[in-house]
């Protein structure tokens, strides 16, 4: 096996749903921009070229949208886990681990092994910081996202308001706006978490560790398949 095959064995996984991730990109680019025209033309306006709507607060919009509700989901999660557990779920930690465990199970400190993140093995706010990293940066994307698509957006809405001759806002105003609201894209993230913690349970998919093993009993928890 050579390197390039090897490199995309160990990380198919980030790489299929990057490329994904790249190509329907692409496509709500495209589809967003004959969408934008077909709004500027019926307001008697020109149409934009491909890459001036790439730069458009409208795609800003619907971008960042989506990205702030699914990093919110991940944060939520990530943290919740942690104290939160479901019994019967390989989504969950085994019931007698609720918590953030003992220096000995995390490998943290004076026992980290020689293939150890460096950090883990300090015992200062390296450590600490380290410790809850990966929530730490969902938490500051969704919160990046959140922001980004905060001040694409008033700048869309207030673009369309003046094309409509109204009085553009404020962003704290547009903040408590209806158009801003983000509860439908929250609950649709949390519904999904809820529904993969409880189905998987009762329900297994062969080969998967978002799965238990076929033969395992319902009541097993924090097993993989």
């Amino acid at each position: 096996m050579n390197r390039l095959t090897r490199f995309a064995k160990h990380n198919s996984l980030t790489l299929a749903f990057g490329t994904g991730f790249l190509l329907t990109l692409v496509g709500q680019a495209v589809s967003g921009h004959a969408d934008f025209n077909n709004q500027l033309v019926t307001d008697g306006l020109h149409p934009l070229g491909f890459l001036q709507y790439l730069a458009t607060s409208d795609f800003a919009v619907d971008v960042t949208e989506n990205w702030q509700s699914e990093y919110l989901q991940f944060f939520l999660y990530v943290f919740g886990t942690v104290w939160l557990l479901q019994r019967g779920s390989p989504e969950s930690k085994e019931l007698d681990k609720a918590g953030v465990e003992s220096d000995r199970e995390q490998k943290v400190g004076d026992h980290a092994g020689s293939e150890s993140p460096r950090w883990a093995a300090d015992k200062g706010w390296r450590q600490t910081l380290y410790s809850r990293s990966l929530g730490i940066v969902m938490a500051v994307i969704f919160t990046w996202s959140w922001l980004a698509q905060s001040i694409a957006g008033v700048a869309a809405y207030n673009e369309e308001h003046l094309r409509q001759l109204q009085a553009p806002v404020s962003w704290l105003q547009y903040l408590g706006s209806a158009d801003f609201c983000t509860l439908q894209n929250w609950q649709s993230e949390l519904l999904a978490v809820a529904s993969m913690a409880i189905l998987s349970v009762y329900l297994r998919q062969r080969g998967s560790p978002e799965s238990k093993p076929v033969g395992a009993a319902h009541t097993s928890t924090g097993v993989e398949g």
